[in-house]
């Protein structure tokens, strides 16, 4: 019985769907009894980079998600240099995030890698996923694998969500903030027969903001208020032949409300009502008796309608979208190994954007898009033991009214020594712009909006990076490492949102292109038992090309921070009763538009810190914590450009470059009760 529940614990859909990710079945390794399985979540180190992937990637474990507040993804990368999440703009409470010197837009965002966060869901996507609900989240820099499409240029962020055959028949987490933002989790996963054949887990989320905070004075909310209901059930199917069958619903909604204070006479304000419901389905089926050949099927189908309003503009948009992924995997021998496939991506848009303030009013435009890309794919692995290995992938992909584009995709692995490890990545990436919701904080804005801003034109780059991870013996434990990436991303054409083109305008235009410059350094090792210290650094140089008349001018881009590094402690006490995080970070500067330099004279933003810091306390069956965000108060002064005139041209919400909230003291609570008694 135990080995059946380890054996379905580590397999998941066969292998091919999760070539291009390390995956997450070492949190079960070491799985024994309930007992066991505590102290291994507890202390297994909270951001890694895994030893013998292919993929160079930095995982952020299960207990790096309980090293802070943790709401939700986007609050989960403060550990961590390669990801920098901020705001896309001062009112609706979106968050975006930057990875290799780019918008968040160009990493794909993976569920279980099945593509998820594209279109109207990305401004407020990784603010969806419950930090509670996953088990882990892998953060792989580069293009990725073909096998999931051509989307990710500058990476992939995938989530592992908790199990079905997780030994927990129910999971409880509540926090709340000193501002009074409450968050909710709960989560069961069942077991429904004494086979395994069948399992389940059902997540609910909720969380809400009454209180309608303005600590720095411009009469505008700090965060938005609102309430978020999620609701997700998982099923995983699984017979002794190999058969394997996931799938799964989720619903949600989500309505908030920022802008001006009530007591404010005719306010200017946004609310935005989200609401959206996802499936999906996942076969796997081996074919030989060796199961040295399988294949698989992915099926997912989204529905997402967002209601909005900012001061006397509206956007109102709808989107239905399928992905069909079919797999055939071939394992010759332990050295080869072939994937081919077929995959067909289908999106379609139904947009209504008035845009209206007190110098202008445009007629409402109303649009239909139907995008579709078809695909078909093959890769080629080869391992030769633990020394080398390559992976070779290429894609054919019709673009509906673009054609035929051909993707190439590279990455090998080398250890001439067995601490030592070598990488090397590159290929091409495209994906279907969409300007107003890619730039979704210029609807926080009481501009114009000129050229191409409802138009999905096709981004084309090419990124090609190289690392050197080398593992270290000293240490009270094995998993001291330094590591060095550097990657560097082409943009051949991008969709290009121009602040400083016209006066009182935003100019949206394609053909731009940009260069981004990617190094990082990153340091780990424990050295005292229990004591974990994590040093990482990253530094940017991006450039983007600017039309100015009739020729295309090549600036630094602005809005992209320069450096950030991040420094991590952590400390745990004999059998991790009492555990104690600390953070400190900090942010380089960044370049302003033009229309920002009456506030920065010299045309970049300050550097500035941030500082986190959590206790933990674990009794049996329970944890309680108590922590702190941004503990020096820094918040950006006045980010909201004319906010005594939010109706006139002048205004602006949406030139976010830092922290929105002062110093927060959260406090919470984790209840687990375990499948067994042996607590």
């Amino acid at each position: 019985m135990k080995k059946r529940i380890l054996t379905l614990a580590f397999m998941g859909i066969p292998a091919v769907l999760f070539a291009q990710m390390p995956d997450t079945t070492g949190i079960y390794g070491e799985r024994r009894d309930s007992l066991q399985a505590t102290v291994k979540v507890a202390t297994q180190a909270g951001n890694y980079i895994p030893r013998g992937k292919d993929f160079k990637a930095e995982v952020i474990s299960a207990a790096g998600l309980c090293k802070m507040a943790c709401c939700n993804l986007a609050e989960s990368f403060e550990n961590s240099a390669s990801v920098t999440v901020g705001y896309s703009d001062a009112v609706t409470g979106a968050r975006q995030i930057r990875l290799l010197g780019q918008s968040g837009i160009y990493t794909q965002m993976l569920d279980e890698n099945r593509p998820v966060m594209r279109g109207l869901s990305a401004p407020f996507g990784l603010t969806y996923i419950p930090g509670q609900w996953l088990e882990s989240i892998q953060i792989g820099k580069g293009v990725a694998s073909v096998i999931n499409g051509v989307e990710s240029m500058t990476g992939q962020i995938n989530v592992e969500h908790r199990k079905p055959t997780d030994e927990k028949p129910l999971y409880v987490q509540a926090s709340i903030m000193d501002d009074g933002k409450a968050d909710l989790n709960m989560i069961s996963s069942i077991q429904l027969d004494e086979e395994m054949k069948w399992s389940t887990v059902i997540l609910g989320h909720i969380d809400g903001n009454a209180n309608a905070m303005d600590m720095n004075g411009d009469k505008f909310r700090d965060d938005p208020t609102g309430l978020q209901m999620s609701l997700a059930n998982r099923w995983l199917y699984y017979d002794p032949s190999g058969l394997q069958v996931r799938f799964g619903v989720s619903a949600l909604q989500d309505h908030r409300q920022g802008g001006q204070l009530s007591t404010v006479a005719n306010p200017w304000q946004s609310d935005i009502l989200n609401r959206s419901l996802d499936a999906y389905l996942k076969v796997g089926l081996p074919i030989s008796d060796d199961s040295a050949s399988s294949i698989a099927l992915v099926a997912d189908w989204n529905y997402q309608n967002m209601d909005s309003s900012f001061g006397l503009t509206t956007y109102d948009a709808k989107q239905q979208s399928a992905f069909v992924n079919l797999l055939l995997q071939k394992q010759i021998s332990e050295s080869h190994k072939f994937t081919l496939g077929l995959s067909n991506v289908l999106d379609v848009y139904n947009e209504n954007l008035l845009r209206a303030f007190d110098s202008y009013s445009a007629d409402p435009l109303v649009r239909r898009t139907v995008l579709n890309t078809a695909g078909v794919f093959s890769e080629y692995t080869y391992h030769a033991g633990d020394k080398f290995s390559a992976i070779l992938g290429l894609r054919a992909d019709w673009f509906k009214d673009n054609g035929l584009k051909v993707s190439p995709r590279m990455t090998l692995k080398w250890a001439p020594v067995e601490d030592l490890v070598l990488r090397a990545n590159a290929g091409r990436g495209i994906r279907y712009s969409n300007p107003v919701i890619d730039n979704f904080g210029v609807l926080s804005t009481s501009k114009v909006f000129e050229g191409d801003f409802l138009k999905h034109n096709l981004e084309d780059a090419i990124t090609a990076g190289v690392s050197a991870t080398w593992y270290l013996p000293f240490g009270s434990g094995s998993s001291t490492y330094l590591s060095a990436d550097y990657f560097r991303t082409d943009f051949l054409k991008q969709m290009v949102c121009d602040y400083d083109h016209t006066p009182d305008a935003i100019t949206f235009y394609y053909g731009g292109q940009s260069v981004s410059h990617n190094f990082q350094l990153d340091f780990s090792m424990e050295p005292v038992e229990r004591f974990t210290v994590t040093l990482t650094g990253r530094y940017t140089d991006a450039t983007q090309q600017f039309l100015r008349g009739d020729y295309f001018v090549t600036r630094e881009k602005p809005m992209t921070s320069k450096f950030k590094a991040v420094l991590n402690l952590q400390y745990s006490t004999n059998l991790s009763k009492w555990i104690f995080d600390f953070t400190a970070s900090a942010n380089g500067p960044c370049k302003v538009w033009d229309i920002m330099k009456d506030k920065y004279p010299s045309g970049y933003t300050e550097t500035y810190p941030l500082l986190y810091a959590q206790v933990t306390r674990r009794f049996k069956g329970f944890d309680i914590y108590l922590g702190g965000e941004n503990l020096t108060g820094y918040r950006q002064k006045d980010p909201i450009i004319g906010a005594d005139s939010p109706f006139n041209p002048g205004f602006d919400a949406s030139c976010v470059w830092g922290p929105l909230m002062g110093t927060r003291i959260y406090a919470g609570i984790r209840v687990t009760i375990w499948k067994t008694d042996k607590l």
